[in-house]
Formats: C-alpha cells, sequence, structure tokens
C-alpha cells in the first residue's frame, strides 16, 4: 500500500524573456499592417509599432530573425498603407482636369 508517490516533474519555464516575446510581437504586427492596403488608418500605427518592437526584439539571440522580419513587415505595411491614400490625393488632385479633358473632347465631336 504505500507505493512512492511519483509526481509529473515540472517542465523547465520558458526561456527567452521580454526580448523574446517583443521580437513574437513585432512579427504579429508587421502581418497586421500588412493589411493597410484595406484599412491605411491602421496599417500605419501597425507598420510602426512593429518597427519599435522588432528593434526592441532583435536584442534576443534566439528571436533576432523574428525581429527583423517583424520590422521589415512593418516598413512594407505602412508603404502599403501610403498607397491608397496616395491614389486618392492623385485622384482629387487631378480630377477636375481630367473631367473637364473629357468634356471638352465631348462637346467637340459631331
Amino acid at each position: 500500500m504505500n507505493q512512492p508517490l511519483n509526481s509529473p516533474s515540472a517542465s523547465e519555464p520558458a526561456r527567452g524573456g521580454t526580448e523574446s516575446t517583443l521580437a513574437i510581437l513585432s512579427l504579429v504586427c508587421g502581418v497586421i499592417s500588412l493589411c493597410g492596403i484595406v484599412v491605411p488608418v491602421a496599417g500605419i500605427p501597425f507598420g510602426l509599432l512593429a518597427l519599435v518592437l522588432g528593434y526592441f526584439g532583435r536584442r534576443s539571440v534566439e528571436r533576432k530573425s523574428l525581429g527583423t522580419i517583424g520590422m521589415v513587415l512593418g516598413a512594407l505595411g505602412i508603404l502599403v498603407s501610403c498607397f491608397p491614400i496616395f491614389i486618392i490625393y492623385v485622384m482629387r488632385l487631378l480630377g477636375p482636369k481630367v473631367g473637364n479633358t473629357f468634356s471638352t473632347i465631348s462637346s467637340s465631336l459631331p
């Protein structure tokens, strides 16, 4: 009846610390910032956040590549988010001129 109790051995806590978590968060924010072509207002802040978190996350030796990838995705997310804003700006700037050109062409046709 006196059997020794075999308690399960406790697993070793995860190593890495804060820098490892920051690198992973940078990668996640970088991926979210790529959705900025749909919602540019959300893409730019997530891209900036990915750049900052990636910079601090690169201090981790184990997750240095994740921090770098997060920074690259964040920069791409910022560029992708700026593209629709640029298109809207150009269309508002050139819209009246293009409209006047088409009305001039249509009025000159017989």
